[in-house]
């Protein structure tokens, strides 16, 4: 169980504050078509969703989020994205 836990996906609607103290917009873009593949984190990642929608699916669950989310990838994490809308992201790792 303690594994399923700190494998969580955190999800937020942050406030401007917080997009601004984080530098979000100083971080690369990355876009993607509707397409399905798996992917595993190395690293944390934390991305803020400009466009799209997205469903990612792991051993332990399956959220869905979209534009204006902090979404919050912990290192370690294998899962399978699913791209239901074009997606327009910034990302930072680490």
């Amino acid at each position: 169980m303690t594994a399923a836990v700190n494998l969580r996906i955190r999800i937020e609607k942050p406030s401007s504050t917080k997009l601004q103290s984080l530098s979000v917009k100083s971080w690369p873009i990355w876009e993607k078509e509707p397409s399905n593949f798996p992917w595993h984190y190395d690293e944390m990642e934390t991305c803020y969703l400009l466009e799209g929608k997205v469903r990612v699916k792991t051993d332990f669950e399956s959220i869905e989020f979209g534009a204006g989310d902090l979404v919050i990838f912990p290192a370690g994490l294998s899962c399978t994205w699913e791209i239901i809308e074009p997606v327009r992201k910034h990302y930072r790792f680490g």
